[in-house]
């Protein structure tokens, strides 16, 4: 999973380095052409210093070409933050692999600790019972040492 996401951001970092520079360059010549439309909306060839009609239909075309280069900036935008929440969506999907697995071996683990736990305490228990045995063993065979102690000197 993890090689997948590498990989996908290996391909994707050209292709977002590349995008990113095309934005810049659309971005570049929408203010060349701002710049032009302005100069075409500050001409005045008519008569006495006024605005023709010729005037006002470049001055439009100039506002449609920029108004087109919009739409292509907001197309790249749009591509730009379509790449974006594929990566997000695939380093999400990994984190979220990676969480599971430790879940696992976190559960794994603590399984094997409960076991390990059990068997000491079997252990301890079953030395618990020996020290016993040996502890009653000792008082009878003292006690009995005691009874033929006092036997024998009666």
């Amino acid at each position: 999973m993890l090689k997948r996401y590498l990989l996908l951001i290996l391909m994707l970092a050209p292709f977002s380095l590349f995008a990113q520079a095309k934005l810049d360059k659309l971005v570049s010549e929408r203010t060349s052409m701002h710049s032009a439309w302005k100069t075409s909306e500050s001409k005045k060839t008519g008569i006495f210093g006024n605005r023709t009609k010729k005037d006002m239909i470049e001055t439009n075309d100039w506002m449609e070409r920029i108004i087109q280069k919009d739409n292509q900036i907001m197309d790249e935008l749009k591509m730009l933050s379509e790449i974006e929440k594929t990566e997000i969506t695939y380093e999400k999907n990994d984190y979220k692999f990676i969480s599971q697995k430790q879940e696992r071996e976190i559960a794994m683990l603590k399984r094997q600790l409960a076991e390990k736990e059990g068997i000491a305490m079997e252990e301890k228990s079953e030395s618990r019972t020996y020290e016993w045995l040996t502890f009653i063993f000792f008082l009878s065979t003292a006690f009995l040492s005691f009874l033929f102690w006092k036997r024998s000197k009666a």
